[in-house]
C-alpha cells in the first residue's frame, strides 16, 4: 500500500511534519511505513519562466535562442526543443541547480548539476526541463509531450516554485499493512491512523447521493444467486457521458501513487479505489443484454475474454457477473471485453460490491489473473463500506461533469453486517499492558479512531471496517499503540510466572516427563495431521465418535488430510518403525493434543485435549505398565485408589487384558495390550502394551500440596489376611473394602500374593492382603486392632468372599 503525503494531508489538514518524522511516528503507532520516496529529490533551483522572445541560432539549424522571464529578471537559454513558442511557460533549472536525470528518462543518484555555459559560441544560463529530466514519465503527466519540454497547461505564475506547481513537491509512502487492517488499505484509512498518531483531526469528504428524479430500478435490475460469495452488490447508472480528461489535482494524487491517469470516468475508479479501499468497475449499460446483472457461478469449462484480451477457462467455483444473456466479468477481478467502456459510451453502469476473500484469492489463481481490484478484495472487505464508495464515485461525476447520476442505487444486500460490541474494562487493560493509564485517556484514543462507547454498557462499539477488533486484549492493543510502546514501562508480569514457577498445567506435564523418562520410556513426537484411513486400522466401529475429525482444508495429502481425535495410531506407527528396525526392547511415551470436535460441520474451535501416551513392546507386561501409571498418580497427589474396569470395550486393545482408569467414578484414561489385529495392521510383531491418560480429567484431582507428619514413634501392629475371592471380584474393589473399613489407625495395605491353580476351587481366586496399624499418640491394643479387622473381615465376608483359615 503506497499513499502520498498531500493526499493523507487533505483528510489532516494540520498535518505538518517531515518525512523521517512521519515514518517514525507511524511505525511505533502499528502501521509500518517500509520505506518513502521524496519525489522531488535531486530537484533544486527549477522555477516557473515564460518564453518572451525566440530567434535562430546563427551557427545551428536545430538549436535556438530563447529570451525566459523567470520573475526577477530575464536569462538566455539555448535549446534544441522542437515544441517551445513565445508565451509559453516551462520549467526551468537555473545554473547551479540540479535535475533528476536525462531526457531518456534515466535517473542519476544524486542529481544532474546545471552549469551556466555555451552551445555553438551563444552562452546558456540554465535549462528548460522536460518532464523525465524532472524525475517523472509521460505515463504520469500524459500533457507531457513525447518529445521536448514540458509547457503548463494552466495558469501559473512566472518565477514560482516549478516543482510545487507540478506536484513533485511530496513524498510518497510504502507501508507494509498486515492482512488483519483491511481499513488501512485506503487512503482514508491511513489518513485516519495519522490523525490518531499525531492528535490532529481527521476531516473525511463528506459524501452526498446524488442523482436525478429518475429511478435506476428502470434502468437496471440485480439478481444475486448467491449471496454467500457476493453479500452485497450495489450499482448506479449515469447517462449522457462525456469522457475526457479528469482534473490535473486528481490527475497528480492517481500519479503520486503510480497509477496513470487516463480519463475521467477509468480514473474515478481508480481514484475511489485507493481513497476508500473499494474496488469499482464500470460496464457500458448499452452492452448489458435485457439491461439485468446476474451474480451467479460460472459454468464448467466455460471461456471468457477479459478486458486485456485474453481468453480464460472458467470452473463452477469462480463468481461471474453476467447479463441476461452472457457473462460479462469476473467479479472482484476484471470485467470482460465484451462490456468494457469506450469513447462512445452514453450511459454507463457503476458497480460496487462485496466478495468473499478466500473464493476471490482461490479464483484468481484458477484463472491466472491477479489485479489490484482482486488484491484489496481477497483480504475480505467491509460491505458496509461499499454504498459510501459508489456514492462518492457519482458525486465526483457530477462535480468533473462527467456524466448525469441517475437517481437510487440497486442495493443487493440480505443480511446486514452489524458493528461488534466488545466489553471494555480499563483495569483489566492496564493489567495487561502494565500501565496506569486512566478509562478517560483510553477512551481518547478510541474516540479518535471513530471507536464508540456504551458506557452503561461499558462496551465498545467497533464499527464494521475495524474487522480485527473482537475481544478486550485487541482494545489494548489499541490503547498501547496510541500511548506509545515506548512509553510503557518495564513491569513484570503476575501471576505464578513471576515467582520463577511453570503454571499448575505444565507442572503435571512435567512430572509426566519425569516418570516416563526414570521407567525408561523416551520421548516421541508425531504429527497431528493423520489419514482417515486410520480409524480402520484401530478397528473403530463406523458409529464410534473418534471418526468425527476435523477435516483440513489445503491438506499436504490423504495422509494427512484430518486432525487426530486419537493418540494412538502416532503411537503404534513409532513402535512399529522401532520393531521394523529391529530395535528389541522399547519405551516410548507422548505429550501431545487430540482435537474433538464438538459439532460438524464446525461453526467454532474443536477441543483441545492433552494426553499422555505410553507404549511399549520388549520386557514388559500389563502389570509393568499399570506401575509406571499409578506411580505418575502418586507423584501428583491423587492419594485415593484408582480403579481399573476390565469392561473397557475398546476395539483396539486385547479384550481380555485391557481396562479404563476409573477415578472419583470419572474415566480419566485407559490401558491394556494392543489387539493382536491391530498389532498385525502396523506390523509389530510382537506384544505391545499401551496406557492413554486424558490430562484435563486429572488435573482437578492432582496436588502439590504435602504435610510433613513426622516419623511415627510408637510401634505398628501387622495382620495378615488371606481369601479365597471370585474371579470377577477386583482386587480394587478389596482395597476400597479395607480403607473404608480400616478406621482412623490403618496406615497401610498392600496385596503380597495371588494364586489361581488346582488348589483353588474353579471360578475362584486366592488372595492375600498386609495391613498396618499404628495411632500416633499411643500404643495400639489387641482389642482395637481385633475391632478393625472384624469390620473389614464382615464387609469382605458380605462380597461373597470366602476368608481361608
Amino acid at each position: 500500500m503506497n499513499t502520498s503525503l498531500s493526499w493523507v494531508k487533505a483528510y489532516v489538514p494540520d498535518l505538518d511534519v517531515t518525512a523521517q518524522e512521519y515514518t517514525d511516528a507511524m511505525t511505533l503507532s502499528g502501521t509500518k511505513v517500509e520505506g518513502y520516496t521524496e519525489l522531488d529529490e535531486d530537484l533544486d533551483q527549477i522555477i516557473v519562466g515564460q518564453i518572451e522572445k525566440i530567434e535562430r541560432h546563427p551557427d545551428a539549424d536545430k538549436l535556438v535562442v530563447c529570451q525566459v522571464n523567470i520573475g526577477a529578471e530575464t536569462v538566455q537559454i539555448v535549446t534544441g526543443a522542437p515544441n517551445v513558442f513565445e508565451g509559453a511557460k516551462v520549467p526551468v533549472v537555473l545554473s547551479g541547480g540540479r535535475v533528476a536525470g536525462g531526457h531518456d528518462g534515466s535517473r542519476t543518484p544524486g542529481g544532474v548539476k546545471i552549469k551556466k555555459g555555451k552551445l555553438r559560441g551563444i552562452s546558456s544560463d540554465g535549462m528548460m526541463c522536460s518532464i523525465e529530466e524532472l524525475g517523472s514519465s509521460r505515463e504520469m503527466y500524459p500533457e507531457a509531450p513525447e518529445n521536448g519540454i514540458y509547457i503548463f497547461q494552466k495558469d501559473v505564475e512566472v518565477g514560482a516554485d516549478a516543482i510545487e506547481a507540478l506536484g513533485l513537491r511530496d513524498v510518497v509512502f510504502e507501508y507494509e499493512v498486515t492482512s488483519n487492517r483491511v481499513d488501512c488499505f485506503s487512503v482514508l484509512g491511513i489518513a485516519r491512523e495519522a490523525a490518531a498518531t499525531f492528535g490532529k483531526m481527521f476531516v473525511p469528504p463528506v459524501v452526498t447521493e446524488t442523482g436525478n428524479a429518475e429511478d435506476v430500478h428502470d434502468y437496471v435490475k440485480v439478481t444475486v444467486k448467491n449471496t454467500k460469495l457476493c453479500p452485497r452488490y450495489c450499482a448506479r447508472v449515469v447517462k449522457n457521458i462525456k469522457i475526457g480528461p479528469s482534473p490535473e489535482w486528481m490527475q497528480r494524487r492517481l500519479a503520486s501513487v503510480g497509477i496513470r491517469p487516463i480519463n475521467n470516468l477509468v480514473d474515478i475508479t481508480n481514484y475511489v479505489m485507493e481513497e476508500y479501499g473499494q474496488p469499482m468497475h464500470a460496464y457500458d449499460l448499452d452492452t448489458i443484454a435485457g439491461r439485468e446483472i446476474i451474480v451467479k457461478t460460472a459454468e464448467k469449462e466455460e471461456k471468457f475474454t477479459t478486458l486485456d484480451g485474453q481468453e480464460r477457462q472458467m470452473d463452477e467455483d469462480v463468481l461471474m457477473i453476467c447479463d441476461g444473456e452472457k457473462a460479462i466479468g469476473i467479479a472482484g477481478i476484471m470485467g470482460g471485453e465484451n462490456s468494457m467502456i469506450t469513447d462512445e459510451v452514453k450511459t454507463m453502469l457503476f458497480e460496487a460490491a462485496c466478495f468473499d476473500g478466500v473464493n476471490i484469492r482461490k479464483s484468481s489463481k484458477r484463472v491466472g489473473l491477479r489485479t489490484d481490484a482482486s488484491g484489496k478484495f481477497e483480504k475480505g472487505l467491509d460491505p458496509n463500506n461499499a454504498k459510501a464508495a459508489i456514492d462518492r464515485a457519482c458525486q465526483l461525476v457530477e462535480e468533473m461533469g462527467a456524466g448525469e447520476v441517475v437517481g437510487g442505487t440497486v442495493d443487493v444486500y440480505e443480511t446486514v453486517k452489524e458493528p461488534v460490541r466488545v466489553p471494555f474494562d480499563a483495569e483489566k487493560v492496564n493489567t495487561m499492558l502494565g500501565t496506569d493509564i486512566s478509562e478517560e485517556q483510553m477512551l481518547t484514543y478510541f474516540e479518535k479512531l471513530d471507536l464508540e462507547y456504551d458506557a452503561q454498557a461499558k462496551e465498545v462499539i467497533v464499527p464494521t471496517f475495524r474487522q480485527d477488533l473482537f475481544r478486550l486484549a485487541d482494545l489494548a492493543e489499541e490503547v498501547a499503540r496510541f500511548y506509545g510502546y515506548d512509553h510503557i514501562p518495564t513491569t513484570l508480569p503476575t501471576g505464578e510466572a513471576t515467582t520463577g514457577k511453570l503454571s499448575f498445567k505444565l507442572r503435571i506435564e512435567q512430572v509426566a516427563r519425569d516418570i516416563a523418562e526414570f521407567c525408561g520410556f523416551s520421548q516421541g513426537m508425531v504429527y497431528s495431521f493423520e489419514s482417515p484411513k486410520v480409524f480402520d486400522k484401530l478397528l473403530l466401529p463406523a458409529d464410534s465418535s473418534l471418526r468425527r475429525a476435523v477435516e483440513i482444508m489445503n491438506p499436504l495429502g490423504e495422509d494427512y488430510s484430518i486432525m487426530r481425535t486419537t493418540s494412538l495410531n502416532g503411537m503404534l506407527t513409532s513402535l512399529a518403525t522401532n520393531y521394523n528396525r529391529r530395535n528389541k526392547n522399547v519405551r516410548l511415551y507422548e505429550l501431545g493434543n487430540v482435537y474433538r470436535p464438538k459439532t460438524l460441520p464446525l461453526t467454532e474451535l474443536p477441543e483441545e485435549r492433552m494426553q499422555f501416551t505410553l507404549g511399549m513392546y520388549g520386557e514388559g507386561d500389563f502389570f509393568h505398565m499399570k506401575g509406571v501409571v499409578e506411580e505418575f498418580f502418586e507423584k501428583i497427589g491423587m492419594k485415593e485408589k484408582e480403579i481399573y474396569d476390565p469392561k473397557a470395550g475398546r476395539p483396539y486393545l486385547h479384550p481380555g487384558r485391557q481396562a479404563n482408569i476409573v477415578y472419583d467414578g470419572k474415566i480419566i484414561g485407559y490401558l491394556g495390550e494392543v489387539h493382536p489385529e491391530v498389532a498385525d495392521l502396523y506390523g509389530i510383531g510382537a506384544r505391545s502394551y499401551v496406557a492413554v491418560i486424558d490430562m484435563p480429567e486429572i488435573l482437578e484431582y492432582a496436588t502439590f500440596d504435602r504435610k510433613y507428619s513426622g516419623i511415627a514413634r510408637y510401634p505398628a501392629v501387622s495382620r495378615d489376611i488371606s481369601m479365597v475371592v471370585p474371579k470377577e471380584i477386583l482386587v480394587g474393589q478389596i482395597e476400597e473394602v479395607i480403607a473404608a473399613q480400616g478406621g482412623k489407625y490403618l496406615e497401610s495395605y498392600a496385596l503380597f500374593d495371588l494364586y489361581e491353580g488346582a488348589q483353588i476351587k474353579e471360578g475362584f481366586k486366592s488372595v492375600a492382603y498386609s495391613t498396618v496399624f499404628r495411632a500416633k499418640d499411643k500404643t495400639l491394643e489387641d482389642v482395637e486392632v481385633a475391632e478393625a479387622m472384624g469390620r473389614i473381615l464382615k464387609a469382605l465376608e458380605n462380597m461373597g468372599i470366602e476368608l481361608r483359615k
